[in-house]
């Protein structure tokens, strides 16, 4: 008995649908591109590559605008009018008072001390000191066409650095090249000196030598015509006497400077 072949596979069923296409219509059919057999065979590596941002756009250039014209207040205009009257005159006037210096070159007046007499120094107890002295001042205008006035004048007197009596002068007005002698009367009523000070104004009368220091502090005015010119001057004497009650003067050392 003969047997039957299998019956073919049923056809698969593609889902691709046909287009139906009309007989004026030109049908063009694309077929697969085949890549090169290298391509195919080689690994498919993916390569990732940082894209950088583009740089902002530059800002818009600024807009210059003009101010709107506003009027000077007029306090102000008059203020810097009055700066400037101000300005011109102190100018003017240092220039003259430059011009007046150089032209008369004035000098300061200078202080120094001719004579003096030391009458006597004596303790009431170990630190306290009683002491009567006497100075002659000579006081120069060395200007020649200067006239000076003394509106303050003091002077003191120092044993050491502790001072032991002062003495002030009246103001009086000094003629060109005029000299003036003036004497000066330092009274020491129990005036307190340290131990040590003490011990050594003791030591320096038995060595028939005895130091003190003179300070004079006086405020000189000038007169130039319409220009006058205020000023202080400082003057330090050093004096060395015999002692005392007959002490004289022996030796004597004067600066004066402002």
């Amino acid at each position: 008995m003969l047997t039957l072949p299998p019956p073919p596979p049923p056809r698969l069923l593609t889902t691709r649908q046909t287009k139906q296409v009309s007989p004026d219509q030109i049908v063009i059919s694309k077929l697969p591109i085949k890549q090169h057999s290298q391509e195919s065979d080689a690994p498919n590596y993916v390569t990732t590559k940082s894209i950088r941002p583009p740089p902002p756009p530059p800002p818009p250039p600024p807009i210059l605008r003009q101010p709107p014209f506003q009027r000077t207040n007029p306090i102000i205009w008059f203020a810097a009018v009055l700066c400037l009257i101000f300005s011109l005159l102190l100018i003017f006037f240092g220039v003259i008072t430059l011009i007046i210096f150089l032209g008369i070159k004035p000098r300061n007046p200078y202080f120094d001390i001719p004579n003096a007499n030391l009458n006597a120094v004596y303790f009431d107890s170990p630190e306290y000191f009683n002491g009567d002295f006497t100075l002659v001042a000579n006081i120069t205008n060395p200007n020649k066409k200067i006239d000076v006035k003394f509106e303050s004048f003091d002077v003191e007197l120092f044993f050491s650095d502790r001072i032991i009596s002062t003495q002030s002068i009246e103001p009086f007005t000094q003629r060109r090249r005029e000299s003036r002698l003036e004497s000066l009367h330092f009274i020491s009523s129990l005036v307190f000196l340290p131990k040590d000070l003490g011990v050594n104004l003791k030591g320096q009368m038995q060595g028939n030598r005895v130091k003190y220091n003179v300070r004079g502090t006086f405020k000189v005015r000038v007169s130039m015509g319409f220009f006058h010119l205020s000023y202080w001057l400082h003057s330090r004497c050093q004096i060395e006497m015999t002692g005392p009650p007959t002490g004289v003067l022996v030796a004597r050392k004067c600066i004066t400077k402002r």
